[in-house]
Formats: C-alpha cells, sequence, structure tokens
C-alpha cells in the first residue's frame, strides 16, 4: 500500500470516527504541498467541513491530531485554511529508500500470461524515399509508448506497415527506368533509400517541366497535370503492377530491395525496432475483398465510372474514396486490410496508431468503416494523433528534396555532440573507442530527449543546436548527471565503502534529502500516468526534475567526505537510487545513459 492510500485510509477513517462522515478513499482529495509551506502531502478539509460544523481550521486541527496519534508515519502537522499539511516521518522516507534500492523493477509493473495485449503501429515508412525528420519523431514516439506501456503490465506487439505500393512509388520506379542509367546502391556507394528517393525528386522536377510546357501551349494547369506524359505513364505501370507485369514487379522487388536495406541501417542507428511487419502489398488485396463484401451488403456503393465509395454523410463526414475507376486501391483501402490481417493474428485487446495529427480524418473514416463493414473492433481504435514537428527554417517537402533527411540529422548530431563534449573537457582521460561511444550516446540522446519532452500532441521547432547542451532540460545534462553518479559510486567502492542497503534507518536527514526520496517515489505513478495519456514528456520532464534536485543536493552536501558512516552510506545509497531511476526512465524513451563521462 503506498502512501496516498495508506493517509487516505487513515482520514476515511478520522472523519468516520470524529465526525459520522462515511467517506471513500477514492473521494479523498490529496496533493502534495506546496515548497512554500512545510510538510509533504497535503488533505483538503473542505469536504468535510459541513459534517463537522466547525470551521475549516478545527476541523483540519482534529483530523490532523487523528492520524498523528493513530499512524507514525505522521510526524508534524499543520493547517493553512482549509488545507491540512502534514509531515511525513523521515524513518519512513529512509524505509521507501531501502525498498527502492533494493528493488530493480521499480516503478514497473510486471508483464504476465494474463497481461492483455496493445498493439502499436509505427513508422509507416513509403518506400519512395528516405526517413526524415517527421519520421524520427514518429518512431521515436511509438517506440517509446510501447516500452512505457510494457512497464505498466500491457503485451506489446510493435507494429509497421511499409507503404510499398501505390502511384508514389512508381514515379520512383520510373524515374530510375527513364533517368537512370542503371544507377544501383553499389554503383553510386548511396544508400538504396536515398538512391530511390533521388529518383522520386527527378521525378517530380521533370513533372513539374511537362505542365509548364502543356500550360504554354493553352491547356489549363488542371488538365495539364492530368496529362503530362509522366503522370499518364506513371498511373499505366501502377495497373501494371495490380495485374503482376513480371517487368515491372522484378523492377520493384529490385528497388524495394534497396530501400529495405537502407531502412534496416537508419532503424538500428536510432535504436528502434518492430516484432510485426506489414506490407501493404500483401493487405490491399484483403482490403479490396472487404470492399467487395461492402458492395454486397449495400454499405458501399459503386459510382457510373466504376469507383467504389462509402456515404459517410449520415455520420457528420462525407463520401469517401476505396477503390478508383480502373479498380486500383487507396490508402483507406489498405488499411481496412492491414487491421482485418492483424486481427487474425494476434488477440488485441487495444489497437494504437502513431500517426500525425494531418490524418486526424482518415483514422476517423477508418474507424466508422471497420464499423460498418462488421468488424467488432472498429470503433475502439485509438489513434495517437501527435503535432508536426519543423526546423526553425519551416516545413520540408519530400517531392522537392527539401527534407531533412534522418541519416544525415543523426549524423550531424553525433559530430556536434563530440565536438561539444570535446570542448567542454568531458573527453579529457577517455580513450578513442569510449569516445565514439560516449558521442553516439550523447549525440543521439540529445535528438530523441529534444524530441520526447514536448506534449506530443503539440506541434514542434527542432533546434539541434539548443539540443545538445549540458545545462538546462537537455538529453546531456541528464546523461551528465547520471555519469556523474556513477563517478562518486565507483570512487566509493574502490575505498571499500559498503552501500548495499541502510545499516540504520534512525537518521536525521535535511529537508532537501527528504524532498529526492519524495521524488523518486513518484516515478511509479509518473510511469503510469504516461501510459494512460500515452505521453512519453511526463517520463522525460519528471527525470529532468529529478536530475535537477539532485544536482542541487549534489551541490550542497558532501558525499565521500561525509564523516558520520551511516550519513554517508546513506547518501551513497540515495545516489545509486537516482542514478537507477534516471537510467531507467530514459529507458523507457529510448534512451542510453553513460557509465562515465
Amino acid at each position: 500500500m503506498n502512501l496516498e492510500t495508506t493517509i487516505g485510509a487513515l482520514v476515511a477513517k478520522a472523519v468516520e470516527t470524529l465526525y459520522g462522515l462515511e467517506t471513500k478513499i477514492a473521494d479523498i482529495q490529496l496533493q502534495k504541498t506546496k515548497r512554500e509551506f512545510e510538510g509533504e502531502l497535503t488533505v483538503v478539509i473542505f469536504p468535510f467541513v459541513k459534517a463537522a460544523r466547525k470551521s475549516p481550521e478545527q476541523t483540519g486541527r482534529e483530523i490532523g491530531e487523528f492520524l498523528q496519534q493513530n499512524n507514525p508515519v505522521i510526524s508534524a502537522f499543520n493547517v493553512i485554511k482549509g488545507f491540512l499539511n502534514l509531515s511525513i516521518s523521515q524513518k519512513y522516507w529512509l524505509e521507501t529508500l531501502n525498498e527502492i534500492h533494493t528493488n530493480s523493477n521499480f516503478g514497473k509493473t510486471p508483464v504476465t500470461d494474463n497481461s492483455e495485449l496493445m498493439m502499436i503501429e509505427y513508422s509507416s515508412p513509403n518506400t519512395n524515399k528516405p526517413l526524415h525528420l517527421g519520421h524520427i519523431r514518429n518512431n521515436l514516439l511509438g517506440y517509446s509508448i510501447a516500452e512505457i506501456q510494457k512497464a505498466n503490465g500491457w503485451k506489446v506487439v510493435k507494429t509497421n506497415i511499409v507503404n510499398d505500393r501505390g502511384i508514389h512509388i512508381c514515379k520512383s520506379m520510373l524515374a530510375w527506368k527513364l533517368f537512370g542509367n542503371g544507377e544501383t546502391p553499389q554503383s553510386t556507394g548511396m544508400k538504396g533509400d536515398h538512391l530511390v528517393g533521388k529518383y522520386y525528386v527527378i521525378f517530380d522536377q521533370a513533372y513539374k517541366s511537362e505542365i509548364k510546357e502543356l500550360t504554354e501551349k493553352g491547356i489549363s494547369e488542371e488538365e495539364a497535370k492530368k496529362s503530362a506524359p509522366l503522370i499518364v505513364a506513371a498511373q499505366q505501370m501502377l495497373f501494371a503492377w495490380e495485374n503482376n507485369d513480371p517487368e515491372v514487379r522484378q523492377l520493384w522487388e529490385m528497388m524495394n530491395g534497396w530501400v529495405y536495406a537502407g531502412f534496416d541501417v537508419t532503424y538500428k542507428q536510432l535504436g528502434v525496432d518492430f516484432d510485426k511487419i506489414y506490407y501493404e502489398s500483401e493487405t490491399y488485396l484483403e482490403g479490396k475483398e472487404k470492399v467487395e463484401e461492402g458492395l454486397e451488403n449495400k454499405v458501399l456503393y459503386r459510382r457510373e465510372d466504376g469507383s467504389v465509395w462509402a456515404d459517410l454523410t449520415a455520420d457528420g463526414l462525407d463520401e469517401k474514396l476505396l477503390l478508383r475507376a480502373d479498380g486500383t486501391s487507396v490508402y483507406m483501402t489498405q488499411d481496412i486490410g492491414t487491421a482485418k490481417l492483424r486481427y487474425e493474428h494476434y488477440p488485441i485487446k487495444k489497437m494504437v496508431y502513431v500517426v500525425g495529427n494531418e490524418q486526424n480524418y482518415h483514422f476517423q473514416v477508418l474507424s466508422i468503416l471497420l464499423d460498418k463493414l462488421g468488424f467488432e473492433w472498429g470503433k475502439s481504435l485509438v489513434h495517437f494523433s501527435y503535432g508536426m514537428v519543423e526546423l526553425p527554417e519551416g516545413k520540408m517537402k519530400s517531392r522537392e528534396g527539401t527534407v531533412v533527411d534522418a541519416d544525415d540529422l543523426m549524423e550531424e548530431m553525433i559530430n556536434t555532440a563530440r565536438e561539444t563534449s570535446q570542448e567542454l573537457g568531458k573527453l579529457d582521460n577517455c580513450t578513442p573507442d569510449e569516445i565514439e561511444s560516449i558521442a553516439q550516446l550523447v549525440g543521439l540522446g540529445s535528438l530523441k530527449y529534444f524530441m520526447l519532452k514536448v506534449d506530443p500532441r503539440k506541434s514542434m521547432t527542432f533546434n539541434p543546436k539548443e539540443s545538445i547542451d549540458f545545462n538546462g532540460n537537455t538529453g546531456p545534462f541528464i546523461q551528465y548527471t547520471h555519469a556523474r553518479i556513477k563517478s562518486v559510486l565507483r570512487k566509493a567502492i574502490d575505498q571499500g565503502i559498503e552501500f548495499k542497503s541502510l545499516t540504520s534507518t534512525d537518521l536525521v536527514i535535511s529537508e532537501k534529502e527528504s524532498y529526492l526520496i519524495q521524488l523518486l517515489t513518484e516515478f511509479p505513478a509518473v510511469v503510469k500516468q504516461a501510459g494512460d495519456e500515452f505521453s512519453p514528456a511526463l517520463i522525460a520532464n519528471y527525470i529532468y526534475d529529478l536530475v535537477k534536485e539532485f544536482n542541487q543536493f549534489y551541490h550542497d552536501f558532501t558525499i565521500l567526505k561525509e564523516e558520520n558512516v551511516n550519513i554517508k552510506q546513506f547518501r551513497l545509497v540515495l545516489a545509486e537510487s537516482t542514478a537507477a531511476i534516471i537510467k531507467s526512465g530514459m529507458a523507457l524513451l529510448g534512451i542510453d545513459v553513460p557509465e562515465r563521462m
């Protein structure tokens, strides 16, 4: 039973004993005491004033006296208007620290055979271009949410749907066929996803030139976009692909193979992975089959041109295309097929799509369509909608070649981390291998932390220079603090000091030390809230607050030079527990912390 539950039960007993008022523990309002007041936990007294028939202050005093007399955890109390501030005994905090210190899974709920399964989809790349800055936020959010849900006792399947077919894929294929002169990743030295992305940009440039030529001949821009030879050829290639044309399929397999090899390198560098990968080329037929069923059941309808639509006007939406006039499918068709397969493959309790907020409407439609097509779980799908990420310079566009490439950005972050660390003298005693390892940890840690500390539902501007700073709310500040603590612990071990657990809990500790323990005890509640709200930012900012508080403690108190043996041992246990929670919390964000720096 945690402290809040214990105090809540005691308050419920107090108001029933003193005033004859039966109260549920869940209805008792408890909150952290504000730092300017004495105490750690505050009880809101106003709900009991009517039953007590006394002033809030007198009611608070009577309840405070009852609590202090009936539980040694309460060492003192004070009443400020209608708020009862409780001081928790130092013995309680020290005993709690011992429990935290000896529990390697503190803050986490174990996954058991009976745990329910949550599937989390993230990444969802197209095979016509490399991963970019926007994909980085998506992958980091998806991976972190998965780790947080595992820490909350869910079985988790991390899944990816690769958009490996469609008109955009054909654009890259056609451009390579027309302009590529047989280039390969081996012949150019380019990563495969970069090479294919190059031809996606080339297609767009050539397509725009064709549109310009046609409009100069007096054709309207709208008609020029439809009749330009390149777009017509790309559409013909898509039709040929869907009809299993062997030459088109061979080209598709070769170029997609290049892209997958490139993606694997990026994912590994970023530190994300998947348990199951689905491919649109394998799921869209399942979707088309469900669309045909929907036609038979009159849920969908066919227009004169042969295209298939869903009329969602009765649901407050509009009409949605599901199959084009030539029979080719759209994203929605693929998503229907993928959802069907997933629920056949796994006993999913909750399905979560980590997709940017520009797709809010898409998932609103998907949920309704799945429900109409007879899937019981249609309306229970969760679209985790996150904000877009931009650079200080503004938005990016893939087809215009103005995106920030994920590989280039990670390399830049690692190089900047190395240079910054060397300038600050943090690598002075490191070997070349240690320098590279630290540069990787700090560079990628900076990137991940900066991305994840922001409320995921908000759009954000990523500033590489701001992210690599050894002060403030940044990854390096947290990583350096962890390394600093580990350095102190290594010195203690070298001096033969024992600190596996506290040998005494009858110590006088400072208010700052008590508060630091109190912060440690909040980790499980933060992990739970982060899981409930799908918000890695809650973990990130909690760890920052913990690190900030530890650094103040470290500045104000000695550890290894402390003369009182029991106090020295306590501070080492406190430091090691803090390091453990920093490491555990940062792991939930997919961030490694160095042992030395």
